[in-house]
């Protein structure tokens, strides 16, 4: 127990105790609350998660528009090699 925690057990509950008043004081003096804290974290999360779907709106979208123009050119491309490739072959 005394490798895991660090110290005695309750030397270190002790100093978690006091380490977590002077922290509190000092996030009280900031005007932070535990609950606006939890707030704010998962004001963020959301944020992150809906900007990342909105990355793949996007990222569909100009798949569309550069799709409108990248596949009609592959066809051609492909039966354009085709005929060159049949072609040739009757040679």
């Amino acid at each position: 127990m005394h490798r895991i925690l660090g110290g005695n057990p309750l030397s270190v509950l002790f100093r978690l105790f006091v380490l977590s008043i002077v922290v509190g004081m000092i996030l009280t003096l900031f005007g932070l609350s535990p609950f606006g804290l939890i707030d704010a974290v998962q004001v963020a999360i959301l944020r992150v998660y809906h900007m990342g779907f909105s990355a793949f709106g996007w990222l569909f979208q100009y798949f569309l528009i550069g799709a409108v123009i990248v596949v009609p050119l592959w066809l051609i491309g492909r039966f354009w090699a085709l005929s060159t490739r049949s072609g040739s072959e009757r040679r």
